[in-house]
């Protein structure tokens, strides 16, 4: 049966009203209209509820593989990205439930954000003037890591002269060559994972390595390799918080040496960007809460021998000067004060 949305114009029409609205991701199911996240809130368009030949129509609009575009009948999640030109990049997901597709498509702002806009701690700042080690940006799906990465690269980009090479699934923002050189490696178009393309990027003359995340035991060890061989890795976590991402690290590889692995993990961790976006109190979008660890003396020995040294949030909370460490209760309670958070929402995710 023929679709509306066998037009792409017509699909795109829908996508530059949500980007008009400021939305942060759009919906596209069977069984209801498209809708688009405002605001943190999920709104729907006022037209007709959404079709299985609407959805797989639209599907073949943003999926570039071919082979997946030829085989539809047989997928069941697909992630890749989508051009909107002149008005966005999104970042997306084609999944399947119930028997259809399904898409999220979460828009990525044209522009590469700096720290301001996002409300980013200034350690992310010194970080970038880091020449070796590893640095992690962390949090839930959804809580703004790829955008402090992008504003991370940003800032190396128009301060130092190097050679950046990212590693993402999909690319999301796009770097132009300032002062230094970019390139951009896509998982599934231009490298098969981000293990391979983690180790053919220290082949790469590089200074700076993007991993857009550590997902197993192989990515983690090349990371820790390429940050004891002088250079600068950033990547992600999907961990709430600044002990339990050093908990992962540690889980990634139980069958290492773990004293061995909590050694390598003190000399090469940098500091650890904990992530949590949530709804301001003037409703006007949503407020960064950062957890903040800087690898002070300290902090290295805490994690090398944690039983012998003070608790990382002990090492954060007495790190404020000169490092600018904070616990997530610290910064949610400055947000508070300062009237971008209701007490309420901060109260909640001081219990998180």
């Amino acid at each position: 049966m023929q679709s509306p949305y066998d037009s792409e114009e017509f699909f795109q029409q829908i996508l530059v009203k949500a980007v008009a609205a400021s939305a942060s991701d759009v919906h596209l199911k069977v069984g209801q209209p498209p809708g688009a996240r405002i605001r943190g809130d999920m709104v729907y368009f006022k037209t007709d509820k959404l079709k299985p030949e609407d959805t797989e129509a639209m599907a073949r609009h943003v999926i570039k593989d071919p082979a997946v575009k030829r085989d539809l009948a047989q997928l069941k999640e697909h992630d890749t990205s989508y051009s909107l030109r002149g008005a966005s990049r999104f970042r997306v997901n084609v999944y399947r439930q119930r028997g259809s597709l399904a898409i999220v498509m979460r828009a990525i702002p044209q522009v590469v954000p700096g720290f301001e806009a996002l409300g980013a701690p200034a350690a992310c700042r010194s970080f970038c003037e880091k020449d070796r080690g590893l640095v992690l940006v962390v949090g839930a799906a959804g809580n703004g890591k790829s955008s402090t990465l992008a504003a991370m690269i940003g800032e190396m980009n128009r301060t130092r002269a190097l050679h950046i090479v990212t590693i993402e699934d999909p690319i999301e923002f796009l770097h132009e060559d300032l002062m230094s050189s970019v390139s951009q490696r896509e998982v599934g178009i231009d490298t098969g994972g981000f293990a391979p393309a983690l180790r053919s990027a220290l082949r790469q003359d590089p200074d700076v390595i993007l991993v857009g995340e550590i997902r197993d035991e192989e990515t983690m060890d090349i990371a820790l390799k390429a940050s004891e061989t002088g250079h600068l890795v950033l990547s992600t976590l999907h961990t709430p918080d600044v002990a339990r991402t050093v908990g992962r690290m540690l889980a990634l590889a139980p069958n290492a040496d773990q004293k061995e692995l909590r050694e390598r993990i003190g000399d090469n961790l940098q500091g650890i960007v904990a992530q949590r976006l949530l709804p301001r109190r003037d409703g006007q979008g949503l407020a960064l809460a950062a957890e903040v660890l800087v690898c002070s003396g300290t902090v290295r020995e805490s994690i090398k021998r944690p039983d012998n040294n003070p608790s990382l949030k002990e090492c954060m909370e007495k790190g404020v000067h000169p490092y600018g460490m904070q616990t997530f209760e610290m910064h949610l309670k400055q947000l508070v004060a300062a009237g971008l958070l209701d007490k309420e929402v901060g109260r909640a995710a001081m219990s998180f």
